[in-house]
């Protein structure tokens, strides 16, 4: 079927047409477009989520990514971020390969169209011409032929009428001729008219016409199989990236799969084991035979027995019944941490040791390598000086072994601490040797507060030390509604500050070099001794800040910790 031969007759309704399909493409165009920002938009906000929950380098949750239920979830964000990536290759495809192209082809079909229409307006700006000059040409015509019979008719009567002269007839006659003459030529002047009209008007309507509508035929095809192609394309753009999506999802099904609750629970006990033994059952301590108890110059009892009741505050406990659960939380107040990890159970120490060591060793590597290629550089300078001076890397090796001296004494320092804590260890598994260790530092006087002799001592959280605190012996009907008070503790002896420190944090207490204070409760391990420096004002200190000496007479030696 042919636009030319069909629809000869309808050019308005071809041209109405015609600038439909082409606003249609120029709508599916805007379409693609808004696609295309609703995909980067969507790649957009997918990568923000992603980074959101993103481990943070130096945080809590860097720590906690050693689970292989965080390590799933952390590679679950890496998989979402590469398909937001897909989405990002779709806008950008349908930006390029659709949106790009349709407008270009848009605009060559606009400017074909405007071609095709305006020489379709001269063909029929021409048709009409020669039909109004047809139409001129036969109204001549017409009008000629009046007057030629209207010549012949005065003619005839001026002819017939014997009253008229012969020269009034003569003229009559001529006159007729004339008008037939006219009308002659205007019929010869019409039927060429008419001829050539015919011939225009046959090459209209079956040249002309039909090779314009034939010409606009063919845009819209072109312009719908265009439509068509790309709506292929459109598909087809989200095929391509459908395997790689698919392999994101089989990423984060993997990801799933690698989850190991078992060896997350074995990861929760190598982060939080202490290295302690739970403590031991409690003695019991029958309080209605104090009065009559002898106390033996030998018995670990005997500085109980001095101290088992308060003649000011009688009925007073000076020591909770879980004393070392107040000691922790106020552990986590200070938010004070040794270079030693002092302040860690055992087990925890030695892996913030050993963790400590692995980045010193990486570093003191770092600087070694650093090094040798300095020297390299040096020696290729010092054998081609054209190349480079030598003393300009000189002092860059100054500075390196500068850096590799004090990270060897780093290193040797801290495993020293992870030597002495491994051999420790044991040790503080064996509730003999946590005695022994328990009767040398009631014998003791000064005691050197380094972090060698607070890893010997025992913790003071988890065991039963009956010479470091003071228990005060309270009748059982006293017990139980004052089991929340606490009187001021005795001293148990001083102190002398070999630094100073301020005490800033909540529960300790500033301290100047030099000045002596009274200690009330020895280190239980983590790190801080309490003193007091009159009868109000009283906190926690660093141990390594002080050198204590313990009064062998004090009074009060046990606490429930």
């Amino acid at each position: 079927m042919s636009w030319g031969t069909e629809l000869w007759d309808q050019f308005d309704n071809l041209e109405k047409h015609t600038q439909w399909g082409i606003e249609v493409l120029e709508k599916y165009i805007k379409f693609v477009k808004e696609r295309a920002e609703i995909e980067i938009n969507y790649a957009k906000q997918l990568r923000n989520l992603s980074k959101k929950y993103q481990t943070k380098k130096n945080s809590k949750e860097e720590e906690e990514s050693k689970y292989t239920s965080c390590k799933a979830f952390q590679n679950t964000m890496n998989e979402m971020n590469d398909y937001a990536g897909q989405h990002e290759v779709i806008s950008e495809n349908m930006t390029s390969m659709i949106m790009a192209e349709l407008t270009r082809f848009v605009q060559e079909l606009k400017q074909e169209r405007k071609s095709h229409f305006h020489e379709g307006r001269k063909a029929q700006q021409h048709i009409e011409t020669c039909w109004k000059q047809l139409e001129s040409s036969k109204r001549r015509f017409e009008r000629d032929c009046k007057e030629a019979d209207r010549a012949q008719q005065y003619f005839e009567r001026m002819d017939a009428d014997i009253n008229v002269t012969k020269a009034d007839v003569e003229k009559a006659r001529q006159q007729a001729q004339i008008r037939h003459q006219m009308a002659d030529d205007s019929k010869g002047d019409y039927s060429s008219v008419l001829q050539k009209f015919n011939h225009e008007q046959q090459e209209h309507y079956h040249t002309h016409i039909p090779t314009i509508f034939q010409k606009l035929q063919d845009l819209e095809e072109r312009r719908i199989t265009r439509l068509g192609d790309s709506l292929k394309t459109y598909a087809e753009i989200d095929r391509q990236v459908i395997p790689i999506i698919g392999k994101c999802l089989d990423g984060i099904t993997k990801a799933a799969e690698s989850i190991n609750s078992k060896q997350d629970s074995q990861t929760v006990v190598e982060s939080f084991k202490s290295g302690f033994e739970p403590p031991g059952d409690i003695d019991f301590e029958d309080f209605t035979q104090s009065m009559k108890r002898t106390v033996s110059d030998t018995s670990l009892t005997n500085n109980r027995a001095d101290v088992k009741s308060d003649p000011k505050t009688p009925g007073k406990s000076r020591g909770k019944l879980w004393p070392f659960i107040k000691k922790n939380k106020l552990s986590l107040k200070l938010g004070a941490t040794p270079e030693d990890f002092s302040n860690l159970p055992p087990e925890q120490r030695r892996k913030k040791l050993q963790q400590k060591v692995d980045e010193l060793n990486k570093d003191l590597q770092k600087e070694i390598d650093q090094r040798d290629a300095l020297t390299k550089m040096k020696d290729v300078y010092m054998k081609n000086p054209q190349m480079g001076d030598p003393a300009s890397v000189a002092q860059k090796l100054i500075e390196i072994g500068s850096n590799i001296e004090k990270l060897r004494v780093e290193v040797q320092k801290f495993e020293g601490w992870l030597a002495e804590v491994e051999g420790r260890l044991p040790a503080r598994n064996d509730n003999s040797r946590r005695q022994s260790a328990l009767y040398e530092t009631q014998n003791t006087a000064p005691v050197n507060n380094c972090a060698q002799d607070r890893e010997s001592s025992p913790d003071g959280s988890y065991t039963e030390d009956q010479s470091q605190e003071t228990e005060v012996k309270v009748t059982p009907t006293e017990f139980d509604d004052d089991f929340d008070d606490e009187e001021p503790l005795s001293t148990i002896g001083s102190c002398k500050a070999l630094y100073p420190f301020d005490g800033e944090n909540e529960g300790t207490i500033s301290v100047a070099e030099g000045e002596i204070l009274n200690v009330i409760e020895e280190d239980k391990g983590d790190g801080w001794t309490r003193i007091r420096r009159n009868e109000e004002e009283e906190g926690y200190v660093p141990t390594s800040y002080i050198e204590v000496y313990l009064d062998k007479t004090a009074k009060g030696a046990k606490t429930y910790i």
